[in-house]
Parts: structure tokens; sequence; C-alpha cells
């Protein structure tokens, strides 16, 4: 079965959307899910289904419009998925909790950068259905504005690295 990897949006951001991860965990479960697994207190949940993306991603967005009042929104990637991430991450000069990695649930439009205020000195890239942004002063009080990122939840690149591992190690497991 494959392992998806969901990333959910707006859950325990500045106390909106809260959600423990045991209780994210025991939805996966009864969803029917394998082999589920949390990550962190922000909405990473790990695990094996023989359903397509989109039907986990309709039943888990439906639980938790039911748990919540409304879905928060997830998007899921494979393994594979994250390992590319990783590899096609710019800025190799950033400290990776200053590298946050924006998932979308398709890639932005080809003018997506076209109107971004970042007064910062933050460096955007866009690649497939990420955008990178390296924080050069960290995100916390950063103004940059980008239309773009709405859609989508950020993770830093030490969070993805942890999360591509950990799949690799449930993909391992089952072999």
């Amino acid at each position: 079965m494959p392992i998806y990897v969901a990333l959910l949006r707006a859950v325990n951001v500045g106390g909106t959307g809260t959600l423990p991860m045991a209780e994210l965990k025991a939805i996966c479960e009864k969803l029917g899910f394998a082999d589920v697994r949390t990550y962190i207190q922000s909405g990473n949940v790990l695990f094996r289904s023989g359903l397509g993306e989109t039907e986990v991603r309709e039943r888990i967005e439906a639980a938790l419009a039911e748990r919540m009042g409304k879905a928060p929104g997830v998007l899921l990637r494979s393994r594979r998925e994250l390992e590319a991430v990783l590899s096609e991450a710019p800025f190799p000069e950033a400290k990776p909790n200053f590298l946050l990695i924006t998932f979308l649930p398709e890639p932005p439009a080809a003018d997506a950068l076209a109107r971004l205020v970042a007064p910062d000195g933050e460096e955007v890239q866009v690649r497939g259905r990420e955008i990178y942004i390296h924080y050069p002063n960290g995100s916390g009080r950063s103004k940059l504005k980008l239309r773009a990122l709405k859609p989508g939840t950020a993770r830093n690149l030490n969070t993805v690295r942890k999360l591509a591992e950990l799949a690799a190690a449930m993909e391992d497991k089952s072999v």
C-alpha cells in the first residue's frame, strides 16, 4: 500500500484550528488507514492506504470538517515527492529553519511572483507545486506578501526532511 504524508493547513497555528495529534491519528485510523503516525504538533500525519490520492484527501477533509466545523485543507505528498522537494530546494546557504516550503494543491500561475512584496530581503522560487521562501531574518516578523501562498501550508526544511525520513522508514519496514 502506498504511503501518504498529509499536511494539514491552519491546524494548531497561533491557537486556531486546535487539533491534538492523538486525535488526528485516531481520525485517520477510523478512516481505515494503516500504520498511522503523526509528527510534531502542526498537522503532519503519515499512513498507508490503498485508496487513491483524491479519495484519501476527501475522506480526511470530510472527517476533519465534521470534527472542526470546517475542513482545514489537506495537502498530500508521497515519499518520493517529498524527496524531490528536498532535492530541488534552492538557497543552499539558508539555515534549514529559515527556509520554508509552501505546499500547494496545484502549481501556481506562471505570474505567481509578479506581485511579490519582500521588504526584508526574502528570496522566493516556485518549483512545481511548491514555493520555497528563504527568510534571512526568520519568518516570524516578515512582512512578505505573496497571494499565491494562500491555498497552501508551509513547513520548514527540517520538518520536510524528517517527514521524508519517516516515510522512508515506513516503506523500508514493508519490504
